[in-house]
């Protein structure tokens, strides 16, 4: 039951709960407060002092309103509801004081700052500091510390509100950060100079308000009002990240996150921030046909008639990649099965059933991670296959949820029962599950590395039947952001991958850089980078990458989003379904769209649920009959969480952080 208090500021009265803090209740009444240290995902620090406010009646000194609940206010005389004044002679005076010992040792650093033009120092200063300074003496300053390839420091700048140690402690879950000293010689620093290892470090760079943790990569290279700012969504997993694309011209410039409390709340992982210098190289810019087995580059007409002429008459088969929005997908699929060819998306193996929306997805979405009291993960590593949905699942933990853990015993930044690395785990589960489980709110993830193999099929009827039998939410998390999609318009193949390819003699691989393709089958490969299909393919029409085409992507809860264009393709690359289109001209099986807006009204005409822009369907529970699973123990799909698509392989920052994990994987020597 919640504890309904009233309490008037600023003069207007608004009634909150009494576990409200006072800077909480301050912006339930529309009322700014300026704040440092505090944030409402970070536990209390109350050490920035910047959001003073007066309590009548109280103490004749200003108090730290993020630090003090509306419950331990006074009432006024004669019960009168307690009165917290945020603009009084008393506050305004304590704001000026706290801002003026701030910048007591402040760098002036403004014009050389990567953070001036969007810092809360600067904006603060501005707005409730004063334009002189009483100190004369000489400024303090700081060694910057090497925390690895992403965070640049100047600590110099830092004012100690230690966002970072929390976030760090808390959110990621490492132990590599603190504050040594005191007064004058007290600053953040990293144990033992260690560099982090994380691969969600890279929001600290948003956290900090002062311009003490930068972007390494993204330093002196723009200033935000330079900057075009694109609303999209992330496609290096299946979680389906809102993010910012800033761009300056036609080049991404970074990316940042936004918040949405469903999905990622207000973090992204590591590779969906940095991975912005894979768009630039590597990049598919014209259309190639191969003769007497060399590529040369071609005229897109030439290109198309080519791949026509190839398609004919033959036995066809489509393959859907990872990072391929739904309507792509959509438009493939009329092409290919136009022509009598099947298309297939799950190009990894994975065993998930056609048509069984509850079976390839769940019923559970991402935020029944908050409320859950047991969750049993089951051949998954969350830690790699999704970074963000990991922190969760540790705030889940920090509340009290207990975690198991089916598979390889992996380092997931806190503590889990590893109950077994087989499916034979599940079967005994199965048989002796008890009714205290049944009771709790519970939740089942079921990861590729379960459903990946032979008997993934067997695997995932026995997680259902458990998951029937405790009366849990039901998860897959996938690790292909346009898997879901793909699923739900129907790109997929009676028997899977092999069925789809068999006896095929032009495949046509849509971004398709995961899976290998028969030898002696004519392969067309339509994506964005010079990876693993553009090498294999005897035609190549480039396309766009995500963030260069307007497409909805489905994450893995089934939730689907709009990823907006915000640059354009490079050279002569096109967008992904105008090619499809234009090559079903050349078939003479024109498809019946011109643009993507009549392309995506087909889609939605077909699958009404995919119009549902940002909610997650009901999927109704369709149990699958249980067969006893095989005995391999499970392996995690993922070896290596920074190179793990096209975009990444061609990232420069991708290899040096992934050689940077291999090297710290090592166990080292004795003299080291």
């Amino acid at each position: 039951m919640s504890d309904l208090r009233k309490v008037i500021i600023d003069g207007t009265e608004v009634e909150v709960d009494g576990a409200m803090t006072l800077i909480q209740a301050c912006e339930e009444a529309g009322v700014e407060i300026p704040r440092f240290c505090y944030h409402e995902r970070l536990s209390i620090a109350g050490n920035c002092r910047m959001c003073l406010v007066e309590v009548v009646g109280g103490p004749p000194k200003p108090a730290a309103s993020c630090a003090m609940q509306v419950k331990d206010l006074r009432p006024g005389p004669d019960g009168a509801p307690p009165v917290v004044k945020t603009n009084s002679p008393m506050v305004k005076k304590a704001r000026e004081g706290v801002m003026e010992f701030l910048l007591i040792n402040h760098p002036l650093d403004c014009p050389i700052c990567d953070q001036g033009g969007e810092c809360d120092l600067q904006d603060q200063a501005m707005a409730y500091g004063v334009d002189f300074s009483r100190f004369r003496e000489p400024k303090r300053a700081s060694e910057d510390l090497d925390l690895g390839p992403l965070v640049e420091t100047h600590m110099t700048r830092c004012i100690s509100c230690t966002r970072c140690v929390r976030f760090t402690t808390e959110v990621a879950g490492i132990h590599q950060m603190g504050q040594t000293g005191r007064g004058e010689d007290s600053e953040i620093t990293s144990y033992l100079g260690e560099t982090l290892n994380s691969n969600m470090q890279g929001n600290i760079i948003d956290l900090c308000p002062v311009g003490a943790l930068v972007s390494k990569p993204y330093a002196f290279t723009a200033r935000p009002w330079e900057l075009t700012k694109t609303e999209s969504i992330d496609v290096m997993d299946a979680l389906g990240s809102n993010i910012r694309v800033d761009t300056k011209g036609r080049e991404v410039m970074r990316f940042l996150p936004r918040n949405h409390d469903g999905v990622n709340e207000e973090w992204i992982s590591d590779k969906t921030r940095f991975v912005w210098d894979g768009l630039r190289k590597q990049r598919l810019d014209t259309p190639y046909i191969r003769e007497n087995g060399k590529l040369r580059k071609a005229s897109w007409p030439e290109a198309l008639t080519a791949a026509a002429a190839a398609m004919k008459g033959k036995k066809l088969a489509g393959l859907v990649g990872d990072l391929v929005p739904v309507e792509a997908a959509f438009a493939l699929k009329q092409l290919i099965e136009g022509q009598g060819g099947r298309i297939e998306c799950r190009t990894d193996g994975a065993q998930l059933p056609i048509g069984n929306r509850s079976a390839y997805v769940g019923t559970a979405a991402i935020e029944d991670i908050d409320t859950a009291e047991t969750i049993m993960l089951i051949g998954t590593n969350p830690r790699v296959e999704a970074p963000v949905l990991n922190a969760r699942l540790r705030k889940a933990w920090s509340r009290g949820a207990n975690v198991g853990l089916i598979g390889p015993k992996v380092d997931l930044t806190f503590e889990y029962d590893h109950v077994g690395t087989s499916p034979d785990v599940m079967t005994d589960l199965l048989a002796r599950v008890d009714s205290a489980v049944a009771d709790k709110p519970s939740l089942i993830i079921v990861g590729m590395g379960a459903l990946a193999r032979k008997d993934g099929d067997a695997v995932l009827a026995t997680a259902m039947a458990l998951a029937q039998r405790t009366k849990s939410k039901f998860m897959i998390l996938h690790t292909a952001a346009g898997r879901v999609g793909a699923m739900d318009v129907g790109a997929v193949t009676d028997g899977g991958l092999t069925a789809a390819l068999d006896g095929a003699d032009v495949v046509y691989n849509l971004a398709a850089d995961e899976g290998d393709v028969p030898a002696g089958a004519f392969v067309i490969y339509q994506g964005s980078h010079g990876d693993r299909g553009a090498h294999r393919a005897d035609i190549i029409l480039p396309g766009a990458a995500y963030t260069e085409e307007n497409g909805v992507f489905v994450n893995t809860e089934g939730r689907p989003q709009l990823a907006l264009r915000a640059s354009f393709p490079p050279g002569e690359a096109k967008e992904n379904w105008a090619i499809l289109r234009a090559l079903s001209a050349e078939l003479d099986a024109t498809l019946p769209f011109d643009s993507m807006a009549q392309l995506r009204q087909a889609v939605v005409a077909a699958h009404p649920h995919l119009g549902q822009i940002d909610e997650v369907a009901e999927n109704d529970w369709q149990p699958i009959k249980v067969k006893k699973p095989g005995k391999a123990d499970f392996v995690n799909i993922i070896t290596d969480f920074y190179l793990t698509n096209p975009i990444t392989r061609a990232s420069s920052l991708m290899a040096e952080l992934s050689a940077n994990a291999k090297a710290r994987s090592q166990t080292a020597l004795a003299a080291e």
